[in-house]
């Protein structure tokens, strides 16, 4: 498509794959990657796809605003992406085509919050679940950090990217 962009598209929570829908029986040009994951109740073991982004997917459109209302009068769709309200933000070329790459690998994918060294952070999951610490990093490893402000010490711990979440 000529003069096309690729956009952010928000969308309801848990609508990832019926906007994905939508949008293709509309002739949208879209993108939602995803990864499979296993989950087993009790009684059945099943693979079940997940959204890499829950929330958004990407569309490909038309720098126009009947390109962009068309889009988000699809079901489950909220709003396109933008810095600057009113003006959908693209994304640049190389991000999705380079992310489109690491989905057709078919190499597991793991997902990564931008952390950056000296980065408040919560533990998400765990036995650590809830405690409040600095992000560091050593050798190539993240590190989870408590601060003992008036002891001047520090303890702390390696632990997973994906583990954490920004306060």
């Amino acid at each position: 498509m000529i003069d096309a962009n690729w956009y952010a598209l928000w969308v309801k929570s848990r609508y990832e794959f019926v906007t994905a829908g939508e949008l293709q029986c509309k002739g949208i040009e879209h993108f939602l990657p995803f990864v499979t994951k296993v989950r087993q109740w009790n009684d059945r073991v099943k693979r079940i796809n997940f959204p890499l982004f829950p929330g958004y997917l990407f569309v490909h459109v038309a720098r126009r605003a009947d390109a962009f209302l068309n889009v988000v009068k699809s079901r489950g769709a909220v709003a396109l992406v933008a810095l600057e309200p009113g003006y959908p933000t693209p994304v640049a070329l190389q991000e999705v085509e380079s992310l489109k790459l690491l989905m057709e690998s078919g190499k597991p994918i793991e997902i990564y919050p931008t952390l950056q060294e000296g980065t408040s952070v919560r533990i998400r999951r765990g036995p650590l679940s809830g405690a409040v610490g600095v992000l560091a990093t050593r050798a190539d490893e993240y590190r989870f950090t408590v601060n003992i402000n008036i002891l001047g010490r520090s303890v702390g711990l390696k632990i997973f990217a994906d583990d954490v979440e920004r306060m």
